[in-house]
């Protein structure tokens, strides 16, 4: 009795790519041997489904669509002489993709093509507080991902072992399908899925990766983010992403920063705003006041005169640094009049005296 692969990652037979992706990332994070809790039972038996489920040729395959096998050269032709019309339109998208994949694929026109499946792309997000997105950082990142395999550097079966004819393509490299369309019968021709494009079968798989060339495991890099970086930027690491399958290309790691809000400044662009608290007194005599930038400098300024109430005081230099260019933005401070709750009587008196004045 084969497995059920759709229920070990828990989702309906008719579920997307990114649903799958999705119910794996959960579950071999859960049950990853490595985590307090973990099965390596249970995690192999998740990786194996998701193989299977993540590739659409194997997902045909294993929803008991027999592969087509037959001779004739690689290409693709129509034929209207049977077949309803309106029958398996969902297919048009498939056709249109071997049709460019024939004229812009590797190999050119019926060239044979290695349908090993690139990595995934791998994204992350890391939260910053304001100064470290002031001063820039560098973060060591570790996730969980398809890596590599170790035993067999990734080719998926041991090399000294020799390989074997494709019994399915008969060591072509492809198969020929037909297919009902709403134009007619289509004829087209695709990457043998039993020995993905080669011709040819390894005589002993890799034990370890499954004949994957990949298994799951833990990644670790360091990510230098620049002084000015802004919420909601992305980086990328090329090649750092989920590995391919038999040595195909890794995806890419993305690193979403979030920068968290700040108690005292607001950040807008490059430039930042706060508010300062200051006695009446200081407001009356124009005294200078202490003030701190978002880099932990002191500095002074004279309060000025005039309508301080609704009035900010523009700080040159003194906000975020420009991300990817020189300079920095500006502080704007706005003053804040903080008013006794209770007067002396010779407090009272001078206010009376100075009320008579102006």
């Amino acid at each position: 009795m084969p497995k059920d692969y759709y229920k070990i990652l828990g989702v309906s037979r008719n579920a997307s790519e990114e649903e799958i992706k999705k119910a794996y990332r959960r579950l071999a994070h859960k049950y990853h041997p490595d985590k307090a809790g973990g099965d390596e039972k249970k995690f192999k038996e998740i990786n194996e489904a998701y193989q299977t489920l993540s590739s659409k040729e194997k997902r045909a395959q294993y929803g008991s669509v027999p592969p087509y096998s037959g001779q004739g050269f690689p290409g693709w032709g129509w034929d209207f002489s049977g077949g309803a019309p309106w029958e398996d339109m969902g297919d048009l998208g498939d056709i249109f993709e071997t049709i460019l994949e024939h004229f812009g694929g590797p190999g050119g026109w019926g060239g044979r093509r290695q349908a090993y499946k690139r990595g995934s792309d791998v994204e992350v997000i890391q939260e910053l507080t304001l100064e470290e997105a002031f001063k820039g950082t560098k973060c060591k990142l570790r996730y969980v991902t398809a890596v590599e395999c170790s035993q067999c550097s990734g080719l998926g079966y041991y090399k000294g072992k020799g390989f074997a004819s494709c019994h399915t393509c008969k060591g072509k490299g492809d198969i020929r399908e037909q297919r009902h369309t709403f134009f007619g019968q289509f004829a087209q021709v695709r990457a043998c899925p039993a020995c993905q494009g080669r011709g040819e079968i390894p005589n002993e798989s890799c034990k370890l990766c499954g004949g994957k060339g990949r298994v799951i495991g833990a990644r670790e890099t360091e990510v230098t983010i620049a002084p000015g970086v802004e919420d909601g930027q992305v980086i990328k690491i090329a090649g750092m992403g989920e590995a391919g399958e038999h040595g195909a290309q890794s995806g890419d790691f993305y690193v979403v920063v979030k920068v968290k809000s700040h108690p005292v400044f607001e950040r807008r662009g490059a430039d930042l705003y706060i508010t300062k608290e200051i006695k009446i007194t200081d407001a009356l005599l124009r005294k200078e006041v202490v003030c701190r930038d978002i880099g932990g400098q002191d500095f002074k300024v004279k309060i000025p005169t005039g309508q301080i109430f609704n009035k900010q005081l523009k700080v040159p230099g003194r906000g975020m640094p420009r991300f990817g260019s020189a300079g920095r933005g500006d502080l704007y401070i706005q003053f804040d009049i903080k008013l006794p709750s209770e007067l002396s009587s010779k407090a009272k008196k001078l206010i009376e005296d100075l009320d008579e004045e102006v």
